[in-house]
């Protein structure tokens, strides 16, 4: 599945986590592959499966 960086970003955002959605800024891509980018999900310490849940099935 595939999500929007931005949505990735403003999640961090929504969890107060400024410093992370500044470094998520600069090294996710444009669209996010829950599969392939599963490590760097990681690194930002993302679940891809609770992600999804939380944006209620967006992206595509």
């Amino acid at each position: 599945m595939q999500i929007d960086k931005q949505q990735i970003i403003d999640h961090l955002k929504g969890t107060g986590d400024q410093d992370k959605a500044d470094q998520a800024q600069s090294e996710l891509p444009e669209k996010v592959d829950t599969e392939k980018d599963s490590g760097l999900l990681d690194k930002f310490g993302i679940n891809p499966k609770d992600l999804m849940g939380k944006l209620g099935g967006l992206g595509g």
